[in-house]
């Protein structure tokens, strides 16, 4: 199969608001590729004859998002360690009519903080928000990071203390305290780095968190992008540095072009695109 026969493409519902499909046409230029790449809505019960059907079509990867992260992991055959780690894929390689999931969301978020932010994550305090597919998803990647306290927070404490329950081994692993606190409580202790990873900013709802949660030395990252989030507006206001999610949609979706081309493209100059526009 040549390179000129290769397609790929993202799948979710809704999808129409993807920007992978310019961020990899984007990578594939640079890099010389002759490749198609798609968003493709997906009908929330079919999400599996959807894959078989571009399987069949010879697609060479998909692109995973919601709501199908968790179903494209049961579809996987064999698993990347940070996708079995979250039990999500958001990067799918058909090889052989082998199916192999991967998760890149961890690698994406630390990318962009560290690479593109100069956000120090070694030995300092991390509050992340959020207890769904988008939190566990970077947790892992998180910890390897080897942060000295990692904090789970949700509006919903059990599946914070569910996702703390999962990952102590790991946080073992890397000496990094891991604890649980309730939303209440967060503005009693200081943090470095606050991200969110909650659905408040996709839907335009508030967080329910104290203003004093966020100091001029800490770093406020919201996962969503394209807006100011309500999350966004309340670190600003306490003087705290901010970012949203932009790099790492970049970031993500350059470690799944590697996955798929062996090539790992130049993500500065797609962000400042996207930036731009």
């Amino acid at each position: 199969m040549t390179e000129a026969q290769k397609h790929f493409a993202v799948i979710g519902h809704p999808i129409n608001h993807s920007l992978s499909p310019k961020i990899h046409t984007y990578f594939a230029k640079e890099a010389g590729l002759a490749i198609s790449y798609e968003a493709i809505l997906s009908p929330l019960d079919k999400f599996n004859e959807t894959l078989h059907t571009l399987m069949q079509k010879h697609y060479g990867g998909i692109n995973v998002t919601l709501p199908f992260k968790k179903e494209a992991y049961l579809f996987s055959q064999h698993h990347s360690k940070e996708a079995k780690i979250a039990e999500a894929v958001n990067t799918l390689v058909f090889k052989s009519g082998e199916v192999t999931g991967h998760n890149t969301d961890g690698l994406g978020l630390v990318g962009d903080l560290t690479f593109n932010l100069k956000v120090t994550l070694h030995q300092k305090k991390i509050l992340l928000m959020g207890a769904g597919g988008a939190a566990e998803g970077v947790i892992y990647s998180l910890l390897e990071n080897k942060p000295l306290q990692l904090t789970l927070t949700n509006r919903t404490i059990e599946k914070s203390m569910a996702i703390k329950h999962k990952m102590d081994e790991y946080a073992e692993k890397f000496h990094v305290d891991l604890n649980v606190i309730e939303i209440k409580k967060l503005a009693h202790h200081y943090y470095d780095v606050i991200i969110n990873a909650t659905s408040a900013s996709l839907h335009e709802s508030e967080l329910h968190i104290d203003d004093k949660v966020f100091h001029t030395g800490s770093f406020a990252y919201d996962m969503m992008y394209g807006k100011e989030t309500y999350f966004i507006k309340k670190a600003k206001s306490q003087h705290a540095k901010t970012s949203d999610g932009l790099g790492m949609l970049v970031e993500q979706a350059a470690e799944a072009f590697y996955i798929w081309h062996g090539i790992k493209p130049d993500t500065k100059s797609v962000i400042d695109l996207l930036s731009a526009s």
